[in-house]
């Protein structure tokens, strides 16, 4: 994991306080299990009012993420900059332009994720919303992926799914989620009015819970032998899709 998160990883207690205080993005940090003390009250302290996901860990997880000395704590600092979502739909808005999201959820293969940020920047897309939960960490494979891409598309990491949701049906925005267990085919689906398609992981789908607060959903036809198709070439089906009605 040390090779896979590279120079992200910020180790140890003093240097995790300090990043807290730096305005420096933050992917995850890692704590042990039933720490306490003074330097567990200062970390929740400073952790208050930020959308950093925390896991709780056993001791042998931080001792495979780094053979350093890592005192219970580490922090996976951001290689890219996220944009808020309230910021990214005024942007769209103000701008002109006909709102046009993929929100990620629980999509854990970083390959995949790379992937999906260039088709999505490639084909138009204004910008990918991920969950801070089950879902892959942007690290320097899924940037070398994009093939740079994630350093020109918008990219949203949210806390709550709900908020998020809420957020982008409030702003006029239909949530489309693609799932194989609909009638409804995807050129069905008007993609010419604001959008944004949930999609799921290729283990799992769509969560029960987001097909359920979604607007509509929709099937990309298939005709093989295969069971599904990979996430990534979905994501690429259904922009052109879009692209096509609106173009």
């Amino acid at each position: 994991m040390q090779k896979e998160y590279n120079n992200q990883l910020v180790i140890g207690r003093n240097p995790v306080l300090e990043l807290l205080k730096s305005e420096r993005q933050i992917e995850k940090i890692y704590i042990q299990q039933g720490m306490k003390g003074d330097f567990e009250i200062e970390l929740r302290n400073l952790l208050k009012g930020k959308n950093i996901p925390v896991s709780h860990v056993h001791p042998a997880k931080l001792n495979g993420i780094t053979s350093q000395n890592h005192q219970g704590v580490i922090a996976v600092t951001s290689l890219i900059e996220y944009t808020a979502l309230e910021d990214l739909i005024d942007k769209i808005y103000f701008e002109g332009e006909v709102p046009c999201l993929l929100f990620l959820d629980s999509i854990t293969d970083i390959r995949n994720v790379g992937s999906i940020i260039r088709s999505a920047e490639v084909l138009g897309a204004h910008g990918i919303i991920l969950g801070s939960k089950n879902t892959a960490i942007i690290n320097h494979i899924a940037i070398k992926v994009s093939a740079g891409a994630a350093f020109n598309l918008p990219i949203v990491k949210v806390h709550s799914a709900n908020n998020a949701i809420e957020t982008l049906k409030n702003s006029g925005i239909s949530i489309y989620a693609s799932t194989l267990d609909c009638r409804k085919n995807l050129s069905e689906i008007n993609f010419n009015n604001p959008f944004c398609v949930i999609l799921g992981s290729e283990d799992e789908g769509i969560t029960p819970h987001m097909l359920k607060i979604s607007d509509d959903e929709f099937k990309i036809p298939q005709f093989g032998k295969t069971e599904s198709l990979n996430v990534a070439v979905s994501a690429g089906i259904i922009l052109y899709e879009a692209v096509r009605q609106r173009r």
